[in-house]
């Protein structure tokens, strides 16, 4: 079991992300500039407190996750669109992670209320000893029977310390797994669901504006080894954005030593992932505790 320090520390992650998630659910809205969702997330995560465990993604559409903007975004939030904001706060490595769906067309609400009832559903039954596969079938009945689809290869994740996703991953589908949910561990539950004639899967789109650390390499320019430095100073093993190395991406070195770092796996990608049949996608997360009795929503 975790510790009465960890778990206040997961408790303040939790306030200060569910504070910012449902400001931005109030605040975002047609014709936003992305990055303003984004910077505005991550500089009230701040301010309260916390620091961003991820750049705040904001997917929209059959964009399903990773889009979180890059330097000098001039993308909008389109009209009628189906908005997804997902954000993460860690206080000392502790990470709590949640995401809710604006939508704004009505056309679509039902999708957005299928992956709050289906996140609901999966607080209500997660548990120690719970099979993964269990677990993915109860989802999976909750969408389908709201007359949507699950996304099939986008699952929930355990969450450790300093680590947004390791360890087991929960489906949201039925899944065949010997795996169980054990007392003590933290997960992040996330849904997300697609219209029913969708082909219910993503796809990678080529261009990724979200990075990690891997693995500290040989580098051949200095520069390189200077930004890899301050991102293994500043980041560690959290994933991060180029709009966060402000003082680094107008030097005229800064793309040959990112590319770099790129190039020698020093650093990884998370692709942008789009519905493979284009259809609008929707997503809930909590950050969940699951304790010996209770299961403890942190968000």
């Amino acid at each position: 079991m975790i510790s009465k320090e960890v778990f206040e520390k997961y408790q303040r992650a939790g306030k200060i992300v569910a504070h910012v998630r449902d400001e931005m659910k109030r605040i975002v809205h047609e014709d936003m500039p992305i990055a303003d969702v984004c910077e505005r997330a991550e500089d009230l995560i701040v301010r309260l407190g916390g620091k961003p465990a991820f750049p705040c993604n904001v997917s929209v559409n059959e964009v399903a996750a990773h889009y979180s903007s890059p330097p000098s975004d001039k993308t909008r939030i389109p009209e009628g669109s189906v908005v997804k904001i997902d954000i993460g706060v860690h206080l000392d490595g502790y990470i709590a992670d949640t995401a809710a769906t604006v939508c704004f067309n009505r056309e679509f609400e039902g999708l957005v209320l299928a992956a709050e009832d289906a996140l609901a559903r999966a607080v209500k039954v997660i548990r120690p000893d719970l099979s993964i596969s269990q677990f993915g079938s109860e989802l999976e009945k909750v969408i389908r029977n709201k007359g949507f689809k699950p996304v099939s290869n986008l699952t929930g994740h355990q969450v450790e310390r300093y680590l947004l996703h390791t360890g087991k991953s929960l489906p949201n589908v039925h899944h065949i797994s010997l795996g169980k949910i054990r007392s003590g561990e933290i997960y992040a539950i996330e849904p997300f669901v697609t219209l029913s004639d969708a082909a219910g899967r993503v796809e990678n789109r080529p261009d990724a504006y979200i990075f990690r650390l891997v693995k500290q390499r040989p580098l051949k320019m200095p520069e390189s080894r200077g930004l890899l430095k301050h991102i293994v100073k500043n980041f560690g093993t959290l994933p991060f954005s180029e709009r966060w190395l402000r003082t680094y991406i107008n030097k005229d070195w800064y793309k040959a030593a990112f590319s770099e770092l790129l190039s020698t796996k020093c650093l990884m990608s998370y692709p942008v992932f789009i519905e493979a049949s284009g259809k609008p996608v929707s997503q809930a997360e909590h950050t969940v505790l699951v304790d010996e009795k209770d299961v403890v929503v942190l968000t």
